[in-house]
């Protein structure tokens, strides 16, 4: 199988640090936010993300990670150790590694909208742009059209990378 790299640990790193500009120049003004992966990848990529925002800004981070089925959301529970009171009139950020159809981050979303919130963003690392659910990524690393047939993977760890199979 032919592997093509679109990222590499120093992109990857790149990508990361410009969404948490973007991420506390939208949300300047607000004390705190809740940053939550998608669990995997996207937790992991919350988790750097936080860390990058703690950095530059004096906003507190509650981070969390959310567990979907990927495979059947509608039919399992969607699990986070959050308490609702803990995102009660707060930004929600969502954070998934490579959005591909929307499934994923659209039941990651429902999860949140019991409960008043001030905005839900979403971020990506990759947006594929195959909308099957009306979802978009307010912030992402990469957008790449592919193929459907392709496959976009995101290895995290100590080599990053980013590749299309």
């Amino acid at each position: 199988m032919n592997r093509i790299k679109i990222l590499n640990k120093k992109q990857i790193h790149q990508k990361l640090n410009r969404i948490a500009w973007q991420i506390f120049e939208s949300n300047y003004d607000e004390n705190k936010i809740v940053i939550v992966g998608i669990s995997g990848n996207g937790y992991e990529l919350a988790k750097r993300l936080s860390v990058i925002i703690k950095d530059i800004s004096k906003i507190k981070i509650q981070l969390a990670e959310i567990s979907i089925n990927k495979k059947e959301p509608f039919y399992s529970i969607t699990k986070t150790k959050l308490d609702e009171k803990e995102y009660i009139n707060k930004v929600v950020i969502l954070v998934d590694d490579v959005l591909n159809s929307g499934k994923t981050m659209i039941y990651a979303v429902k999860h949140f909208l019991n409960a008043p919130l001030k905005k839900i963003i979403s971020i990506c690392l990759i947006d594929r742009k195959h909308p099957r659910f009306p979802i978009r990524t307010d912030f992402s690393g990469l957008v790449l059209s592919t193929s459907i047939k392709d496959h976009v993977a995101v290895k995290l760890g100590e080599n990053d990378e980013a590749f299309l199979q």
